[in-house]
């Protein structure tokens, strides 16, 4: 019998039917809706301990809240701001490496490697 407060545990890809992670819930066009946690599968891993991922209930799950212009717009310019250089200030046609912090060119440039 399992403890008070504890939550079952299924293998990976043996979780009864009627239960789906988050990822299949948005997939299938639904949210959680602030149901909670009914279970968790475990994903064995060789070096570190086990993969989690919690499980719902797909017969309480609510449809997702469509996007509204506004948020869209907002991702839009959320999305422009990270492919300008900050160094050129040109548009670099793609997403900025974070690992550089400028684009391709500026960062293979001479002036940068002082």
């Amino acid at each position: 019998m399992p403890r008070e407060g504890t939550i079952p545990v299924y293998r990976w890809r043996l979780a009864p039917d009627g239960l789906a992670t988050y990822r299949q819930l948005r997939t299938a066009g639904l949210r959680p809706g602030g149901q909670p946690v009914v279970a968790q599968l475990e994903r064995p891993r060789r070096r570190r301990g086990p993969l989690v991922a919690y499980l719902y209930r797909i017969d309480l799950a609510k449809p997702a809240r469509p996007m509204t212009p506004a948020k869209w717009a907002a991702l839009a310019k959320a999305n422009a701001a990270r492919r300008i250089c900050p160094e050129c200030r040109r548009d670099a046609g793609y997403v900025i490496p974070a690992t550089l912090g400028v684009c391709v060119p500026c960062a293979d440039s001479p002036s940068l490697a002082a």
